[in-house]
């Protein structure tokens, strides 16, 4: 059983290794919540997330003949990224399975520490396997990324940090994937301040975690699929189960469009890359699923590890959504001069054009006609309404997409 005694004791191992992240009072969410709201900047942390806390406090506890064969481990980046450090840091060998999926830059960051990665499986589960059975068949220690008592430790070191950071928080709010993370944090946080709410997150696509607090027995998903990739978890590990049956006091779900909003919000409005996984606190106190107002909470932003494809995505649907971006599919005359004429209406309403695409070739128009594919940089949605409207005064046949 883990105590805060083992999360000190891995404190003391983390001296002079990671990060302390920061706690910064975040003004727009406190407002419009009634509440004191302050984020943990664990994005910031080294290798990008909290896992290099538990990875390292793990390796730190191997005897000398197991260091001296290497370690495996499986993961779909931020455990592969502190392993891979912490193994360099002890100058150990690492091999590292990671889904056929995986991002090139989270491939790229565990190369970074000279760890050896292996790309197996479509998900997280089948990468995990071929890691075991190597493991196994090479008799080399294997680290999981969140059902070890060592790693869960080492995770719960951020409980006594926030604690002494924010003090008198009656709620901290968790991401929850395997479950190592907010059990170390509620494990320390309970042992230092009973009062203190714990509550935990998972995105409405991983809700494994969730349904088996609920039943108060595991259950596993049979499939998981969501942005937040670093909670993509389908099997409940009971050990874990237990921690947070015994220490969490709520669990909450967040949608994925949730999850794009808070990763746009962090990134517009507090100048911080999140990854899913680290936005789903904030995503959950954004819409208001939990109950904070008159009380002084602190959002854990776990990491910052996203792939640069993604965020571009969640930017581009995030200003469609906002009304700062309007795409539309114009159906022109095809003779000389139509497309000036249309790009006349835009400059009249001053309206960017940032794309534009020209298809006469459409099986879907008549002959003599063209369509024309265009995104125009706007200004909100009275903005939107004026544009369309001098499109209809124009003669102009469109459809917004």
């Amino acid at each position: 059983m883990i105590t805060l005694t083992h999360i000190k004791q891995a404190q003391e191992k983390l001296e002079g290794i990671i990060n302390k992240t920061s706690i910064t009072y975040a003004p727009l969410l406190s407002q419009d919540c009634k509440a004191e709201i302050f984020l943990k900047k664990e994005n910031l942390q080294l290798t990008g997330s909290f896992k290099l806390r538990g990875a390292f406090n793990k390796i730190s506890t191997l005897k000398e003949d197991e260091k001296q064969r290497g370690v495996v481990a499986a993961s779909a980046g931020n455990h592969a990224q502190g392993l891979s450090y912490a193994a360099k840091h002890f100058s150990i060998n690492a091999t590292i399975y990671m889904p056929e999926s995986t991002p090139l830059t989270k491939v790229s960051g565990v190369k970074l520490y000279g760890a050896k990665v292996v790309l197996e499986g479509s998900n997280y589960d089948e990468a995990y396997e071929a890691a075991m059975a190597y493991a196994a068949k090479n008799d080399m220690p294997f680290i999981h990324p969140f059902a070890d008592d060592e790693v869960i430790a080492g995770q719960g070191t951020l409980g006594i940090e926030i604690l002494d950071q924010c003090e008198n928080v009656d709620e901290i709010i968790v991401p929850i994937g395997g479950g190592g993370l907010i059990s170390g944090i509620a494990i320390a946080a309970k042992a230092i301040n009973p009062k203190v709410r714990i509550i935990g997150v998972v995105a409405s696509g991983a809700r494994a975690m969730k349904e088996s607090f609920d039943a108060h027995l595991p259950i596993d998903s049979k499939s998981v699929k969501t942005i937040a990739d670093g909670i993509a978890v389908r099997c409940v590990m009971p050990k874990n189960l237990e921690y947070i049956l015994e220490y969490v006091d709520e669990i909450v779900e967040v949608s994925e469009q949730e999850i794009a909003n808070a990763i746009l919000f962090l990134l517009e409005r507090h100048k911080l890359v999140v990854e899913g996984a680290g936005a789903v606190s904030v995503a959950a106190i954004m819409h208001k699923k939990i109950e904070m107002e008159d009380k002084k909470i602190c959002a854990l932003v776990s990491g910052g590890n996203i792939d640069v494809t993604m965020l571009s995505l969640i930017i581009e649907k995030g200003l469609v959504k906002s009304n700062r971006k309007l795409n539309l599919l114009v159906t022109l005359i095809d003779k000389p001069g139509a497309l000036m004429d249309i790009t006349d209406v835009f400059t009249h309403c001053d309206a960017n054009i940032v794309q534009i695409d020209f298809d006469r070739n459409s099986v879907d128009i008549d002959f003599g006609e063209a369509y024309v594919t265009i995104a125009l940089e706007t200004k909100g949605h009275e903005h939107q309404r004026e544009i369309k409207e001098h499109l209809k005064k124009n003669g102009y046949k469109f459809k917004q997409i």
